[in-house]
């Protein structure tokens, strides 16, 4: 199989002028990750969802600050373009996603014309497909990183930042994991201050006159959002003796890249990098 079995076309781009709001909304409104950035009809960058979630937990003081969403696209996109031919092969896709720690690539032809994009989605389709004899924890499994369910988001981006991991699983206080945080949620989520403070979300504070009283509301308070006002749940995961294979399906079915392993508690993740680095081993 090559590559241009592989990619879809035709692709989603923006110009380095146009903000990151535009960017942003093409891409939930697409359900993509990356977007190619085109000067002269040319590719010269990509911008991805951990492009922008990057910026959320900016360290310069508030009055250097514009809403990230106000910010051209150019500040945030990544400009050392890494491409590959319509006539390559998957394993030759992994090497470059492995090696480079991407996880898209535009596709080329041979006038330096952008002729489609191809991503980890369409690597672990393929996977999906073959015919393996490949259980779960025989797979390159990644540790379980976890937070508690009221920690704040800038936590939990220090945390990703630290680990570089892209996502984390939110546990309960009885340590049972009840939901994830990734890149989509930390990059679609609403940002509503205007000096690109992180969201907040308003809380009715109230109180008892009498133990068994009725709550009457004092004040409305505003408080950071913290990761179950952002997780997705209910979380789906996979059991550590279930196919490789069938977990690729799931991760197509549900569109998710990373499924929590089951089996002895939670301690790893199957994720689309499982997926690639099995894929050079085939």
């Amino acid at each position: 199989m090559k590559i241009k079995e592989l990619m879809r076309s035709p692709v989603y781009v923006v110009s380095s002028n146009e903000t990151v709001a535009r960017a942003r909304n093409l891409m939930l409104r697409h359900r993509i990750g990356r977007l190619v950035i085109i000067e002269d009809n040319s590719p010269i960058g990509i911008v991805t969802k951990k492009d922008i979630s990057m910026r959320l937990d900016q360290a310069e003081p508030q009055w250097r600050r514009r809403p990230i969403d106000a910010i051209p696209v150019r500040v945030v996109m990544t400009e050392s373009l890494i491409t590959i031919f319509p006539d390559a092969t998957p394993r030759q896709l992994a090497e470059l996603m492995i090696e480079n720690n991407i996880s898209g690539l535009p596709v080329i032809d041979n006038k330096n014309r952008l002729a489609g994009i191809v991503t980890k989605w369409d690597l672990i389709r393929y996977f999906s497909e073959l015919d393996l004899d490949l259980k779960v924890k025989d797979m390159d499994l990644e540790p379980a990183l976890t937070v508690h369910r009221h920690h704040t988001i800038s936590h939990i981006i220090h945390e990703l930042e630290t680990n570089q991991i892209d996502r984390a699983v939110v546990m309960e206080d009885n340590e049972m994991p009840v939901g994830i945080i990734t890149r989509s949620n930390l990059t679609f989520t609403e940002m509503r201050d205007k000096t690109d403070a992180l969201p907040q979300k308003d809380i009715k504070m109230a109180r008892k006159d009498s133990y068994a009283g009725i709550k009457k509301y004092r004040y409305i308070r505003d408080v950071v959002l913290v990761a179950e006002d952002i997780m997705s749940s209910p979380l789906i995961t996979v059991d550590k003796e279930d196919t490789a294979t069938h977990a690729a399906r799931i991760m197509i079915e549900k569109r998710i890249k990373g499924l929590p392993v089951m089996g002895n508690g939670l301690t790893r993740i199957l994720t689309g990098d499982s997926i690639v680095k099995s894929i050079l081993t085939m």
